[in-house]
């Protein structure tokens, strides 16, 4: 009794300055145990020494995970003071109640009206168990008494263990995701045969789910996909991503989000990805040999109608570094050498320590270049990211992750991985997307400011036409026609080495190059009038 004795005076002592402090407050100060310090302050609390807050306070708890970055999790705690002797009904002190030991304030996380949120939850199924809920629809019944989303799922999780509940998701083979409005969650009666009441819980579910289908876009567009995939798989063939998209009449976005969806719904329905870039979806009920071959025509179709977008985007590349190098006082860019010659030397394959999107251990950026702005100034590395056609925030987001996860310009820091100082990321697009505009927390922005606030500078073909006008060049010389009449990344280069030395013949040097360049034109278009009607609405 002395040591007890000895510490609730401690904290008595220290309460006494009538500032609220958390348990934790209490055992950094004084320096006591955890369980010592719980002791004393149930004990005084019942005693009616000291007063706790009517309801837990709730904070976020930032915990640095690593590689996987800052998490942040809600812990509940109360704040305790000394209890003035002059009032018997508590205090209310920078806006919250505190309040003298009462039964029904007693349970530590959170009781309403002496009855636990936990209790009100399974009460709650119990009573209604003729039908399902989702989780959101539990909180709504029950938010005049307490209950929280949070509260929901930590506590139905353990009548499930008890075999009291049926929690339902999306299910895939590793486990289940929640519906747009939660978890459908209900009641599993106890008094009758297992199998019967199991029966009855999961068709309860089922009702609940005929109700929303209809009015619910991403379960059509699920539906849609699967349907689409079961058609093309009966005529030997493989789904493409612009396929589904295209049919599905979205954006990129949903269909990404109905794919992922979709997969997870059905595992008969799989995933293949051509050349490491192209994506294509077939059913498992499709034969090997039938497999085989309908891959073997995607990918044939993938080098005939992909070979002049691939030149034009190298083309912009060059083009783009060609800017840079004229622009950039003092550039110097990296090289590194590849397995094959053919691979320019100033692409650069960095490498992850975490995967991005579909990349595993390495990504691949456009070019890499140093700039050192004085001789007792660090020097500024640029890591420039090229692409061709309309560019749209997700192009922009998957670049930041590049950067951030990479081993050489990523670092890890107290707001989880960010990318290291003295690093930009420089993305160049031929077009952004005019239409598009973030959502913030506050504000909507464009991408052009969203790009500048997470410290990505945008490149575009205009900004390059701008600077071809100002020296001389005719307003109908555009970046996009050097792209599109070059026959290679170097042609490009000298190409634009010719314009800028003499400006004003810069309309015959292209029409001259368009020229000597006309059986390759030619060549592209009959291999595009050999792919028919169906693979064309694919590229």
């Amino acid at each position: 009794m002395g040591r007890d004795a000895a510490s609730q005076r401690k904290v008595l002592a220290i309460l006494s300055d009538g500032k609220p402090r958390s348990h934790r407050d209490i055992v950094k100060e004084l320096g006591l145990s955890d369980p010592s310090v719980w002791s004393v302050l149930r004990r005084c609390w019942r005693r009616r020494l000291i007063l706790r807050t009517k309801e837990p306070v709730y904070w976020g708890e930032r915990v640095f995970r690593g590689g996987a970055g800052v998490r942040t999790n809600p812990r509940p705690f109360h704040l305790y003071v000394f209890a003035p002797s002059d009032n018997d009904d508590g205090v209310q002190i920078l806006g919250r109640e505190f309040v003298k030991f009462s039964e029904q304030f007693y349970n530590s996380r959170g009781c309403y009206g002496g009855e636990s949120k936990s209790k009100l939850i399974m009460n709650f199924l119990k009573e209604h168990q003729d039908k399902a809920w989702f989780s959101k629809g539990v909180v709504e019944a029950l938010k005049d008494r307490g209950v929280k989303i949070t509260d929901i799922m930590a506590n139905v999780r353990r009548y499930e263990r008890q075999g009291l509940v049926y929690v339902r998701g999306y299910r895939n083979d590793s486990g289940q995701t929640p519906f747009n409005d939660g978890y459908l969650l209900t009641w599993i009666d106890p008094d009758k045969p297992r199998e019967q009441a199991i029966e009855e819980a999961v068709q309860r579910t089922n009702e609940a789910l005929v109700g929303i289908r209809s009015v619910s876009p991403i379960i059509e567009r699920v539906h849609l996909i699967k349907d689409l995939v079961i058609e093309s798989t009966k005529l030997k063939d493989l789904v493409s991503l612009t396929f589904l998209q295209n049919k599905l009449d979205c954006s990129e976005y949903e269909v990404e989000e109905a794919i992922i969806r979709t997969l997870q719904l059905y595992p008969d329905i799989k995933e293949i990805k051509l050349f490491d870039a192209y994506r294509y979806f077939y059913h498992k009920s499709m034969a090997d040999e039938d497999l085989k071959a309908a891959i073997t025509m995607k990918e044939n179709y993938i080098r005939i109608i992909k070979g002049r977008s691939n030149r034009i985007g190298h083309n912009w590349e060059a083009c783009v570094e060609w800017f840079i190098d004229k622009f950039t006082v003092g550039a110097k860019f990296w090289t590194q050498s590849h397995r094959t010659e053919k691979m320019d030397p100033r692409r650069i394959t960095i490498h992850l320590i975490k995967s991005v999107g579909r990349r595993r251990l390495n990504a691949e950026v456009d070019r890499v270049w140093e700039v050192t702005p004085s001789v007792f100034a660090q020097p500024i590395t640029y890591i420039l990211e090229c692409k061709w056609g309309l560019i749209r925030k997700r192009s922009v987001d998957d670049f930041l992750e590049v950067l951030r996860w990479s081993k050489d310009f990523g670092v890890n820091t107290s707001e989880g991985r960010q990318v290291k100082q003295g690093v930009v990321g420089v993305f160049a697009g031929s077009a952004f997307d005019p239409k598009e505009s973030v959502h913030l927390k506050n504000e909507k922005v464009s991408l052009a400011r969203y790009a500048n606030r997470i410290n990505i500078q945008l490149l575009k073909a205009s900004d390059f036409n701008e600077k071809l006008h100002e020296h001389g060049c005719p307003t109908a010389l555009t970046v996009q026609r050097i792209c599109k009449v070059a026959r290679d990344e170097g042609e490009a280069r000298k190409l634009l080495e010719a314009i800028w030395a003499d400006p004003k013949k810069s309309l015959e040097t292209l029409a001259e190059v368009e020229r000597k360049n006309k059986a390759l034109y030619e060549f592209e278009d009959v291999l595009r009038s050999q792919i028919n009607p169906k693979q064309m609405s694919e590229s």
